[in-house]
């Protein structure tokens, strides 16, 4: 276990283990060989004696291993401690959970900005693509790692949902329950076109040098910090942002003109100019890529299995990036494999991001979903 509790969860430690080698690699979809893979992760809670109780956590995009807890000398919480930890829905009194950093990502695990083993230069766009069964055969290959054979629930958020949802359809007998949260099985043309306009802002600045960027001492944050500004735009409602902002201006003694006058403004700027100091531009490259190519019931389509993975699918009604009807075709397409399935939309005024907030109604459905699944076990 790689947390102790100092109350709550307490301080949290990432670890980083090699699951693949030059020697032997990562098989990609794609047909290439990768290796060295390294990963980032962190575990909360106790394997029990069967291995029985474990539960996989997928992050969303800008996500990372550190999901619950605090790491030391730091006191921002994990991306998902609303939901992990002691007496809440992802109790780690009874679950074992596993969260680890995204094949491609930028925070710990092998990704474009990893040095080559040939050159020792970063990667860069020599790269290869990566699609959502790759970070899947990363996870399964880390929970073998950790001992387990077959999860309990793999749960997630967004890109994090794609994820769970590729797993059920590839690997059912290693999944007993999936929970999938305001997620897509296939991004419309309006999703492709926010991820394109966002890699354009990125690759046209002229700091991002062909991706060669960090062999050669620049940064591309301008064309990232635009890319970030975008997206949480997506992120948030029209309800929200109005209630958080409205029209409010930033300065009382105002000088129109073309700099930050409106308190949205330096928001949006805020978020931009944090971002830099935890991303990767290349990284955002890989995995909006990944997500525009997503369309697993094409591939992959549900059939009936005489022990089926059970599933939970969310949304929430004011999600405008991934609205319900994203959720309602995944939940189709299962019902067509005659797949056990839940699915509710909960009430929120926050948009896609509702799925990181504290929801009464969205936990309680998720921790009596869990409830059910302990209690049934694999």
């Amino acid at each position: 276990m790689s947390a102790e509790r100092t109350g709550s969860l307490g301080v949290t430690r990432t670890e980083v283990v090699r699951l693949f080698t030059e020697d032997e690699p990562l098989r990609l979809a794609s047909g290439r060989a990768l290796g060295p893979v390294d990963v980032a992760y962190e575990t909360y809670g106790t394997l029990n004696a069967d291995a029985s109780n474990a539960v996989l956590v997928c992050h969303a995009l800008t996500g990372d291993a550190h999901a619950a807890g605090f790491h030391e000398g730091d006191k921002r919480p994990g991306w998902w401690d609303t939901l992990i930890g002691p007496g809440k829905p992802l109790d780690t009194d009874r679950f074992f959970v596993i969260c680890s950093n995204l094949l491609g990502g930028c925070q710990g695990t092998t990704g474009p900005s990893s040095p080559r083993p040939d050159t020792g230069e970063p990667y860069g766009l020599d790269f290869p693509l990566v699609l959502m069964e790759d970070f899947v055969n990363v996870h399964r290959a880390l929970a073998r790692h950790l001992g387990v054979g077959k999860l309990l629930a793999a749960i997630g958020g967004s890109m994090g949902g794609m994820q769970v949802l590729d797993w059920s359809l590839r690997y059912p007998e290693e999944l007993a329950n999936a929970i999938i949260v305001a997620a897509s099985s296939r991004l419309t043309a309006q999703n492709i076109a926010f991820s394109a306009v966002a890699r354009r802002a990125i690759v046209d600045d002229p700091d991002f040098r062909d991706g060669r960027y960090a062999a050669e001492g620049t940064s591309p944050d301008v064309g990232l910090a635009i890319a970030r500004m975008m997206a949480h735009i997506t992120y948030m409602s029209e309800d929200a942002l109005d209630e958080k902002f409205g029209r409010t201006y930033q300065q009382q003694v105002r000088k129109p003109g073309f700099g930050i006058d409106f308190a949205v403004e330096s928001y949006l700027d805020h978020q931009g100019q944090a971002f830099l100091a935890r991303f990767d531009a290349l990284s955002y490259l890989y995995l909006t890529r990944s997500m525009d190519y997503f369309d697993p019931f094409a591939e992959t389509p549900p059939r009936v299995r005489p022990d089926p993975v059970k599933y939970l699918v969310l949304s929430f009604d004011s999600d405008w990036r991934f609205d319900t009807e994203h959720s309602r075709r995944i939940v189709r397409h299962l019902e067509r494999g005659r797949l056990p399935v839940t699915f509710r939309e909960l009430s929120s005024p926050w948009g896609h991001d509702s799925f990181l907030l504290d929801n009464d109604d969205y936990h309680a459905t998720v921790r009596a979903y869990l409830d059910r699944a302990l209690e049934v076990g694999l």
